[in-house]
């Protein structure tokens, strides 16, 4: 008994030491203290999960807040949220634009109010402080140059392509299209036969896909610009799926789950990666440089652009993608 409570001392003094250890180092961290708030479109996806996960694992530890807004998809609830934050004056602002101009006066409102922004991943019509997120001009032209590859004039196939997009005014969606219609100007061995917007709604994916399926017998690639929209217009293109086989091209994040399984059991057949590892290591570099540099609104313009990976049957690996798991 006696070796016992000698034993659950240990411990117990074991424990203070570590608990003084941390709240020591967090004190002695230019972040303990300070507030990173976060407004994305909404929370339960792999993307904005991974960023949030991985922030908080490694900025956590070095004491800095974390606080969410989830508005769940709806632009007034981002829009409402931003406004309450604004008010709060949080050190750094961290916004997932839905579209190029919902929240462009809000982003401005709080620059000028000397909180500095960081637009992760969608860009809006306003600059600001920072940007951290994919190379979508680049993601374009990677798809078409697949699309090219498998469909064009030496493959034998029809040259017939299907775009499905996000939202039309999303800047993903706009910078994509960029890329793309860079590759395929004045091309006349690729026909683009449809291009219209799902609005991140596998359902509608599935829908366009499946309309134009019906439409093109001899559809050859379907160009899709997010992987958890993808899934829809996979499901068309199984119930569809004759002699000739309708490649599918997508983009994304990189989850296992999402990606790497997709890739693996057939779903996808190209899919081009901006990895959510990468973006949050970048974001957790930035935001330390904003706070520990004292880095204020209309200063040093900070840029973060993911370079652009794509994942085939072919190339695929046990690292190719990240799981939400290990983070959560």
């Amino acid at each position: 008994m006696k070796n016992n409570n000698v034993l659950k001392v240990m411990v117990t003094s074991l424990a203070l030491v570590s608990a003084a250890g941390i709240a020591e180092a967090e004190q002695q961290s230019p972040l303990a203290g300070k507030t990173l708030a976060f407004v994305p479109t909404s929370l339960g996806y792999d993307l904005t999960d991974g960023w949030y996960n991985m922030l908080r694992k490694e900025l956590g530890a070095e004491g800095l807040n974390i606080t969410v807004r989830d508005p769940n998809w709806s632009t007034a609830t981002g829009a409402q949220a931003l406004v309450s934050l604004i008010a709060q004056k949080p050190d750094v602002l961290m916004v997932q634009n839905p579209d190029v101009q919902s929240y462009s006066r809000l982003l401005k409102r709080a620059e000028d109010a000397g909180i500095p922004v960081l637009q992760i991943n969608m860009r809006s019509s306003v600059q600001t402080t920072a940007f951290v997120g994919a190379d979508w001009v680049g993601i374009g032209r990677a798809m078409a140059n697949a699309a090219v590859e498998y469909c064009g004039e030496d493959s034998g196939r029809s040259g017939k392509v299907s775009l499905v997009q996000g939202p039309l005014t999303s800047a993903s969606s706009v910078f994509q299209m960029e890329g793309i219609n860079a590759v395929l100007k004045g091309r006349k061995d690729i026909q683009v036969v449809s291009s219209q917007a799902a609005n991140w709604d596998p359902s509608q994916a599935r829908a366009i896909t499946d309309t134009v399926a019906k439409q093109h017998g001899d559809l050859c690639a379907v160009i899709d610009f997010w992987d958890g929209q993808a899934v829809g217009s996979a499901a068309a293109i199984r119930r569809h799926r004759g002699d000739q086989k309708v490649h599918l091209i997508t983009n994304g994040g990189a989850e296992k789950t999402a990606a790497c399984d997709n890739i693996a059991n057939g779903t996808f057949d190209q899919y081009m990666t901006y990895s959510v590892r990468e973006q949050s290591t970048a974001i957790a570099e930035v935001v330390r440089k904003i706070i520990t540099e004292g880095i204020k609104p209309g200063g040093e313009q900070l840029d973060r652009t993911t370079a652009v990976r794509v994942i085939t049957a072919d190339n695929l690996a046990d690292d190719s993608c990240w799981a939400l798991s290990d983070y959560k």
